[in-house]
This record gives C-alpha cells, sequence and structure tokens, in this order.
C-alpha cells in the first residue's frame, strides 16, 4: 500500500493509519476543580499514558471544569480502552499530588463524569480520499 500521495500517515507492521479524535473530559458535577498547575499536570499525564499505548496528545488544553484531548492512535488499540485508562490515571496523579484541594470540593476520591465527548478528526477531507481512491491503478480488463 503506498501512502505517498497522503501525507501525514503512520504505519504499523499491520496497518497505515491516521486516526485523530477530539475527546473532552468533564469534571464531576462540572465542578470548577482545574487549576493552572493542575492543567499543566493534566497535560504531562495524559501525554505519558497516551506513549504508553503507542499513542501521541496532539494538542491539549482544559479550563477549570473540562479538558480537551487531540490524541493520535494505532488501529490495534481498543479507543475506550485507552480513554478510560487516561481518565483513570488523571484521576490518581490529580488525588496523589493535589488531594488537599480536591478534598474541598469533592467528598468521595472522584474527578471525571462517567461519560466523555468523542468526534473523529484530523486527516484529510472526504474529496481528497476520493480523489486518491481514483488515482489508484486499475487492473486492466483486457488481460484476462
Amino acid at each position: 500500500m503506498s501512502t505517498t500521495k497522503l501525507p501525514n500517515y503512520n504505519n504499523s507492521c499491520r496497518a497505515v493509519y491516521n486516526l485523530t479524535v477530539h475527546l473532552v473530559f468533564v469534571t464531576k458535577y462540572r465542578r470548577k476543580v482545574f487549576s493552572e498547575i493542575m492543567i499543566c499536570r493534566l497535560s504531562e499525564v495524559f501525554s505519558s499514558v497516551a506513549q504508553k499505548w503507542d499513542s501521541k496528545i496532539i494538542e491539549f488544553n482544559g479550563e477549570s471544569d473540562h479538558v480537551h484531548l487531540l490524541l493520535s492512535y494505532p488501529p490495534h488499540k481498543l479507543l475506550s480502552n485507552k480513554i478510560a485508562n487516561l481518565k483513570a490515571t488523571a484521576s490518581k496523579t490529580l488525588w496523589r499530588e493535589f488531594e488537599s484541594e480536591l478534598a474541598k470540593i469533592y467528598r468521595k476520591r472522584v474527578l471525571w463524569t462517567g461519560s466523555y465527548f468523542v468526534a473523529s478528526c484530523g486527516g484529510v477531507t472526504i474529496e481528497q480520499l476520493k480523489i486518491y481512491v481514483q488515482n489508484q491503478d486499475c487492473p486492466d480488463s483486457s488481460h484476462h
């Protein structure tokens, strides 16, 4: 499979891919929890977890009650497992490092809502894909 016509693709032993999603994680009860230093720490934690999953945080930002991540990941890793691991590791880390601040807001050791937002993004447009597919070498039917 040639990827010369579509830049920014990754390779694994069985796939050529460019999978990127926009994730939003919201704090439990939409409480305004995060300080600037917590947002910085979350960025480090998410990057570290992503790396362990052969993934990469392309972009990260957050406000006091939610965070946005652009995550690039390989197809052989289940996205829902990655998301669960990102949220769990971030929660454990923040509770370990900022317990006094979080305990003022939450009685239990919670951080995130049970849900999340995810949307596919990045890559190429449908028009670019159509052109790529149309330009593939087609077997010549006269040789059959």
